[in-house]
């Protein structure tokens, strides 16, 4: 089941410490040791194609599949074939199997993958879904027509060699309390996932003037590229300036993309916000349904809930047909950008390396 974030793992600086952030501090420091035992014990398997791993330090609401769709579509332009590696966190397969968008449901394959494979307004992939990473790997080869493997997540599995390492850190979440899962957000220790990582790409605007920048904290503590981006809509808006819209989210960091659509100058918004990867109800549908239809609102959804919504019957099918989305990319300065492409570069002609 999905681990709904505790307001508290991002209470304000200043504020003191949740009991229960002080009681589950021990139980965090143990679940970290063990993600650090598992690195050293492991022995990773060497892909014959190059590996990217997208992953973050903290559990979710980061920007991390938005990124991930980035580089597959950067790729695609160069006429490299990159295939998407993905745990198919929340779907019942275990795989390894390859996502079909017209056949699987998101109840099988997990929300992002099946977001990856269908495009939503950008370019589908080809996605590979396997709790066992080596053997989705193993698969990937097995196709012999990829170029390239994008391991969606994953940066705390140490079962693959990755030849770069992309961190995704949110500009005003940052780590929260510091703390480990269940005390706090990171998962594990964040000087150990340090070490862990290539880049880092800081993702969204600096919180409010006089509050810490994670940015530039980042850039005095790693030694490596630290990169600014931002996620931002694509294509056409201007249907939801001066409409009512209701707008509804199951994903980890829900306030960022009602901010987004804030800013795109409805004459009002109503949100709705759910645990990540939320599995809507018929109730629940019927309810949103009737909300907007009260106010004279438009329906408006993230990509992701968007994919969950796929194959859905009943209200959720009547929500899914009544909800628009409103497609996201990445942008990056084009001096991050050609640095992201030489890191990118740097890692299709890496030599093996244990």
């Amino acid at each position: 089941m999905p681990l709904e974030e505790p307001s508290w793992w991002y209470a304000g600086e200043g504020e003191r410490a949740h009991l229960a952030e002080r009681l589950l501090a021990p139980v965090g420091d143990i679940y970290g040791a063990a993600v650090e035992r598992r690195f050293r014990k492991s022995t990773p398997y060497r892909s014959a194609l190059p590996v990217v791993c997208v992953g973050n330090f903290t559990a979710g609401g980061t920007g991390k599949t938005p990124l991930t769709r980035f580089l597959i579509e950067m790729l695609a332009e160069r006429q490299i074939s990159a295939v998407c590696l993905s745990r198919g966190y929340g779907g019942s397969l275990a795989g390894p199997v390859w996502v079909d968008p017209v056949q699987h449901g998101a109840h099988e394959v997990g929300d992002e993958p099946l977001l990856i494979a269908r495009g939503f307004g950008g370019v589908a992939a080809r996605v590979m879904i396997s709790r066992d990473r080596k053997a989705g790997c193993a698969a990937i080869e097995a196709a012999g027509d990829a170029h390239a493997i994008i391991m969606d997540d994953g940066l705390q599995n140490p079962s693959l060699v990755k030849d770069l390492s992309i961190a995704v850190v949110d500009a005003r979440r940052g780590f929260g309390n510091g703390r480990v899962i269940p005390a706090g957000p990171l998962r594990a220790r964040l000087a150990f996932q340090l070490g862990l990582v290539d880049c880092i790409v800081v993702m969204g605007t600096d919180p409010a003037a006089g509050a810490h920048s994670i940015f530039e904290g980042l850039k005095k503590q790693f030694q490596g590229p630290v990169l600014r981006g931002s996620v931002e809509p694509t294509g056409e808006v201007d249907w939801l300036a001066d409409r009512p819209v209701l707008a509804y989210a199951g994903i980890a960091n829900p306030g960022r993309f009602f901010g987004m659509l804030e800013g795109l100058g409805p004459r009002s918004l109503a949100t709705r916000a759910f645990a990540d990867h939320h599995a809507f109800t018929d109730r629940e549908a019927s309810d949103l349904i009737s909300a907007a239809q009260t106010t004279g609102a438009v329906l408006v959804t993230t990509e992701k809930d968007a994919a969950r919504l796929v194959g859905a019957v009943g209200a959720r099918a009547e929500l899914a047909a009544l909800s628009r989305t409103v497609p996201i990319t990445v942008k990056f300065e084009e001096r991050d950008l050609v640095r992201l492409h030489a890191l990118i570069d740097g890692a299709l002609k890496a030599p093996p390396r244990s």
